[in-house]
Formats: structure tokens, C-alpha cells, sequence
């Protein structure tokens, strides 16, 4: 049986999926320069492979990326290899220069276990602004938006391979339990099966919205999103 790049596999998903990387991160750059318009640097905080930070380095003259994961950095770095890359943990992150913007897709701050943990993040995000800089993050679903016992369930032909991917998500305490069965089947390689469990905390607006506010930045939500479950965006007084 042959190992399975999960990075890779994640990547094939969601692009096969329908997934629009380029329309996302061009959404963003213009609430960014809405509230900057002079914006010429922009941070991807757990950039993850690289996907969005592709196309945001288009729109600004500077950008970089941090991750935590080494497996995740290596996929971006091969994809971006002229954009300068950090590994590093959201919550407490220096790095050598201030942007413009500090952004975070894909509710990566759902990974956050606690409000501490996401007071922490909001600073580290502060402190990495300039004057009049835009925070950007895109939330995890708030508890009352959450649908308790989720089913998705998607199959994906993309590259000669196929990729099924079921999930079940249940809320336990205060945090989704998302389990996720993965099975790749390539020609000549046979078929691979993988599973991961995510635990994802279903913060409240208001405790998001208290973050931001402690950091020092001036707040808003804006319903919709990439994915539906909205915006979060600060700006740097």
C-alpha cells in the first residue's frame, strides 16, 4: 500500500471541489484596500499550502506567508518560490517587519482552543500592523449557527485520481468534532484510505469581536464570507 501525500490530497479536494482560491483572495484584497487603499504588504497567517497567498502575492508588491505545519510549508514553498515563508504558531509570532494587512482563511482560528488563545492571536495580528492596517479573518460557525451532526460527503476526479471524502460533525462542549474519511485511488497505484479528527471551537461573535477590541483595533462583522460564515475585520487606529 502506498503513502498518501495528505497536503497534496487536501489541495486536489478542494480545487476539484470548485474551491475559487483566486476569486476568495481577490475579495479580500479589495475589503483590504477599501479600508487602506495605499495596501502594499500583506501576511497570511496558517497560509497552509499556499493556495490564496498565490494569488495575493498578484495583487500586493510584498507578501508572506506563516504556517505551523512543516508538511504544509514544504507544498507552499514549492508552489511560492519567491515569496519569503515562516514557520510559526499564530499565537505568538514575531516576526522582522510590520504589513499592511494580516489576514486568516479557511476559520484556521478555529483551531484556537481558547479565548486566551485568541486574545494572543489578535495581538501577535496587531502588532504585525501598520498605521491604519487591516486585520482580516474568517471565522469558524458560531454556536448557534453551528449544525450539529453535519454530514458532507463529495467525490472529486481531478489529475487521474479520484478523491471521496465523507465527514460527520458533532458539537462536543464547546467545539465542533469533525471526523473526516479521506480514500484516493490513482491507476497503477491502487487505493488509499486516511482519516483526521478536527476539534474546532465555536467561539461567539462577542468573543471574537472582544479580541479585536483588546488588540487595539477598531471591529466589524460582515455576514457572508468565502464560505458563509462571514468576516471579521479590524483596522489599526
Amino acid at each position: 500500500m502506498y503513502e498518501v501525500d495528505h497536503a497534496d490530497v487536501y489541495d486536489l479536494f478542494y480545487l476539484g471541489r470548485g474551491k475559487d482560491y483566486a476569486a476568495e483572495a481577490s475579495s479580500i484584497c479589495q475589503l483590504v484596500r477599501s479600508r487602506a487603499p495605499e495596501a502594499s504588504s500583506l501576511l497570511d497567517v496558517a497560509c497552509g499550502t499556499g493556495t490564496h497567498l498565490e494569488y495575493f502575492a498578484k495583487e500586493f508588491p510584498h507578501t508572506e506567508g506563516l504556517e505551523l505545519s512543516e508538511d504544509m510549508l514544504d507544498h507552499a514553498r514549492s508552489r511560492l518560490p519567491d515569496v519569503r515563508l515562516h514557520q510559526g504558531d499564530m499565537r505568538d509570532f514575531r516576526l522582522e517587519r510590520r504589513f499592511d494587512a494580516v489576514v486568516s482563511m479557511f476559520s484556521s482560528v478555529g483551531y484556537l482552543g481558547t479565548t486566551a488563545e485568541l486574545d494572543d492571536t489578535l495581538a501577535s495580528f496587531a502588532r504585525h500592523l501598520t498605521p491604519g492596517g487591516v486585520a482580516v479573518i474568517e471565522p469558524w460557525w458560531f454556536p448557534e449557527t453551528f449544525a450539529d451532526g453535519w454530514v458532507s460527503a463529495d467525490v472529486v476526479r481531478r489529475d487521474g485520481r479520484t478523491v471521496a471524502r465523507v465527514s460527520h460533525s458533532v458539537r462536543e462542549g464547546k467545539a465542533t468534532r469533525m471526523e473526516v474519511h479521506f480514500t484516493v485511488a490513482e491507476p497503477g497505484r491502487g487505493v488509499r484510505h486516511f482519516s483526521d479528527v478536527h476539534h474546532i471551537t465555536l467561539f461567539h461573535r462577542a468573543e471574537y469581536e472582544a479580541a479585536f477590541e483588546a488588540a487595539g483595533l477598531r471591529v466589524e462583522y460582515l455576514e457572508g464570507g468565502p464560505s458563509g460564515r462571514g468576516l471579521f475585520v479590524g483596522v489599526r487606529p
